[in-house]
């Protein structure tokens, strides 16, 4: 194994099996100043990249007082702390780029709720190599 695949190895951690049509609110951290806070965001997976390692990401929708709000999280990011699962749904789409255009309650309908069990991952260390 070369070095960059030994750092990239490193740095993954362990997340919840999450997958486009679940609502998961994320808890990134952030600076302001001197002081560190943490930021939830709550919302459906849209989409899902660039598979389980290093470089995944995914989308987050949600509308927020009648306006829709994106944002791309790459999956093993330092800053978010810890994702939490609150609902699953069957969906037929890998990417649910349609639901941009629908209404909540047309959402709703186009997924099938399944049965949740709350999965929460907090922030652990990644995978250390043993010196």
């Amino acid at each position: 194994m070369n070095k960059l695949s030994i750092f990239n190895k490193a740095q993954l951690r362990q997340i919840p099996e999450i997958k486009p049509g679940d609502t998961v609110k994320i808890y990134q951290k952030l600076k302001e100043g001197d002081k560190m806070r943490v930021q939830p965001f709550e919302g459906i997976i849209i989409a899902k990249k660039h598979g389980a390692g290093i470089s995944g990401t995914i989308t987050v929708r949600k509308v927020s007082a009648g306006i829709g709000i994106e944002r791309v999280f790459p999956i093993h990011s330092p800053t978010i702390d810890k994702i939490e699962i609150l609902k699953h749904a069957k969906v037929r789409r890998a990417k649910l780029y349609y639901i941009r255009e629908k209404a909540a309650k047309e959402i709703r309908r186009k997924m099938k709720p399944t049965e949740v069990m709350k999965e929460i991952i907090p922030e652990t260390t990644s995978v250390e190599t043993e010196k």
